[in-house]
């Protein structure tokens, strides 16, 4: 596409304050659906085994997304001898609560016991699974049926951030680098059905560098720092870095720095559009799980449309998300369910 600055600099995408306008947008939403239904109250319940914590840190940055929006937000602390019988008891009494409408399982479990993670995360209700990992919503999601699916929360996030760039996958030769159930696979998956023409790498690739060169919007979540360097990036692509590889640094507040898979400052030369790590998809994750909650919640409810990001009109407090009026291209088609 000849629209991209050739020679500049690439802009730089800034996921936080597109996370916020998503997080703005939908304290709008519900409130404005509260004023009818003063009880429409969404609820996310985080079920989690043991005491990991990198998992406390996680769980409370979605709890503190939860109150800002006007989402319940629910921590369900299970013990580390929980058993296998014992937490999809659980999961199955969530399903049944009318006043539930979002259940995530922290992974990985922090248990003694022996629980295979996958059919605990299939006992969720797919229309509860915010996370979009269940097997139904991942085959939903792979075949297609997006009116039908919640989709994983940082490739969802992605998409929502290719759009701020402006830019339509349809058409366009995309290459996503990774091939996780997380983020690598349902990002071939969305970009898919966004119509573009999706190429995967991973570790098995011969010539990454050759496939990334092809590519007008790449997206890479390999868990690799640095991986996909400068020289391999076609000028102007959209490059969406889902990385986040942390190692120690003294001279960090934290005492650690994160990096991404992509190599920033070469890339930012050749890109026309990139994302930071930090700032970048990170902040859109929990925004796309909130969103996701509100979805349901409006679902459960008979609320048909999702004002948020896909008809921003003079009904809707778009004036904190005008690049929501692009969000029609891509939204509509690639993440179809939100509308209907």
């Amino acid at each position: 596409s000849g629209h991209y600055g050739r020679g500049a600099m690439a802009k730089v995408i800034k996921g936080t304050t597109v996370a916020k306008k998503v997080r703005t947008d939908l304290r709008h939403d519900i409130e404005k659906i509260q004023v009818d239904k003063p009880d429409f109250k969404p609820c996310l319940t985080v079920v989690q085994v043991g005491s990991r914590p990198d998992s406390n840190v996680y769980i409370g940055a979605k709890i503190k997304a939860c109150q800002e929006i006007g989402i319940k937000g629910v921590h369900l602390k299970l013990p580390p001898s929980t058993t296998q019988e014992e937490l999809i008891s659980e999961i199955h009494r969530l399903n049944e609560d009318p006043g539930v409408h979002g259940i995530i399982l922290q992974v990985p479990l922090d248990c003694t016991t022996n629980i295979d993670e996958t059919e605990a995360t299939n006992a969720l209700s797919p229309a509860k699974d915010v996370d979009g990992l269940t097997d139904i919503n991942a085959g939903r999601l792979a075949r297609g049926d997006l009116k039908r699916c919640f989709t994983p929360c940082t490739p969802s996030g992605c998409m929502v951030l290719i759009n701020e760039a402006g830019v339509d996958p349809k058409g366009k030769n995309v290459c996503v680098v990774g091939r996780s159930k997380i983020v690598g696979a349902p990002m071939h998956d969305l970009l898919l059905w966004a119509h573009g023409t999706v190429t995967t790498c991973h570790s098995r690739t011969p010539d990454l560098g050759y496939h990334i060169k092809q590519a007008d919007i790449v997206v890479v979540a390999a868990g690799k720092k640095e991986l996909v360097k400068g020289d391999m990036i076609k000028p102007g692509a959209v490059v969406i870095d889902c990385g986040i590889n942390p190692e120690p640094d003294s001279t960090k507040k934290a005492g650690v720095k994160l990096w991404g898979d992509v190599e920033y400052a070469g890339a930012k030369e050749v890109a026309g559009y990139i994302t930071p790590v930090p700032g970048g998809v990170g902040p859109m994750t929990v925004a796309l799980l909130m969103r996701n909650t509100v979805v349901s919640a409006k679902r459960m409810n008979g609320i048909r449309e999702l004002h948020t990001l896909v008809r921003p009109g003079p009904a809707v407090h778009s004036s904190t998300f005008q690049p929501a009026a692009r969000v029609g291209s891509i939204m509509l088609r690639g993440l179809r369910f939100l509308a209907k």
